[in-house]
């Protein structure tokens, strides 16, 4: 095993739960690495839209978990392997690598170095920047358990997804492309839109000004095969009418106003699922070509509040938190 020498580092922290308030700067200690883990000198970190409920505690109270403050947030990351434990396999110090740190005793990833499980680490994508891989990995492999593991989408099926243009979705549309579908994103502002022809739906509609309905009717004249569903609503439940007989419907546990289930559609509620199978599986899937991982905007470690105030806003894609950046 080896260790940076570097004993202290920057990292954002709570000292208990709460609001935006109690997000603090400090100087903490460098995570040791277990046998089992990798410790990664953070370039960039993802901010995602359940950070603030990890922040107030939810987490802690819905896995029964009893907190060890301060806590360091941030539940993905990417940058350089700095150390390495005994047993792990197939990363090295020195490598371009990207991960998960979900609830972890040894902290997140808003923070200068982050210790995670090896199994729940894989090398960045040859076609991704560190900034990309940094807030890809909760989002894509969310993406890819509602696509693969619960819709087991096949070649050639439609499917419609909803909140097309956000962290999951925007990721979602690329990935079920690459699995051979069809797809129907549905998303909200002229930017929105943009961005989902830009990454190459059939078809897209501004779900805020169209007929979701209407269109998926037009985009699958017998009946849409599968959605994956990020937002929820009436006019969401309205244009599930349109799934065929036997059709599927995923969303991840999160969604709001969830799906209202029918007789004659699967409705499945899911986690992410975050292991080295599923990191394979997606590397493999972004290597097959062209993919995109859109960074809205980027913020300071010392910004994170402001980032986090950010998720209420409308943007696209992703934020980033990234050491040493200017905001």
């Amino acid at each position: 095993m080896n260790q940076t020498t570097q004993k202290t580092m920057h990292a954002v922290a709570i000292d208990e739960f709460g609001g935006i308030e109690k997000i603090k700067v400090r100087e903490l200690p460098v995570p040791q690495v277990g046998a089992d883990e990798v410790l990664i000198h953070v370039e960039a970190a993802g901010v995602g839209v359940w950070d603030p409920f990890e922040r107030e505690g939810g987490f802690a109270k819905e896995f029964g978990m009893k907190p060890s403050f301060p806590i360091v947030l941030g539940s993905d990351g990417a940058g350089t392997v700095e150390a390495v434990g005994e047993r792990v396999r197939g990363l090295k110090k020195g490598d371009r690598a990207y991960g998960i740190s979900f609830m972890s005793p040894k902290g997140g990833f808003y923070a200068e170095y982050a210790a995670v499980k090896a199994d729940t680490a894989a090398p960045i994508p040859k076609k991704l920047t560190t900034e990309q891989a940094g807030v890809m990995a909760v989002d894509a492999l969310t993406a890819l358990a509602g696509l693969d593991g619960q819709l087991h989408l096949k070649p050639h099926e439609s499917i419609i997804i909803f909140g097309a243009s956000g962290g999951v979705g925007h990721m979602a549309l690329q990935l079920a492309q690459r699995m051979g579908a069809r797809v129907m994103a549905v998303t909200s502002g002229d930017d929105g839109v943009e961005l989902a022809r830009h990454l190459g739906a059939d078809v897209v509609v501004d779900g805020h000004r169209e007929d979701i309905q209407a269109a998926a009717r037009r985009f699958a004249p017998d009946g849409v095969d599968a959605a994956l569903v990020m937002v929820g609503g009436e006019a969401i439940d309205k244009a599930l009418g349109a799934l065929r007989e036997g059709g599927r419907v995923a969303y991840p546990n999160g969604v709001d106003p969830a799906p209202k289930p029918r007789a004659d559609v699967k409705v499945l509620k899911y986690d992410g699922e975050f292991t080295a199978k599923a990191f394979q599986k997606l590397n493999r899937l972004i290597e097959a070509g062209p993919f995109e991982v859109h960074v809205a905007r980027k913020f300071p470690l010392e910004k994170a509040g402001d980032a986090q105030r950010t998720l209420d806003d409308h943007y696209l894609g992703k934020l980033a938190l990234v050491p040493g950046a200017n905001n």
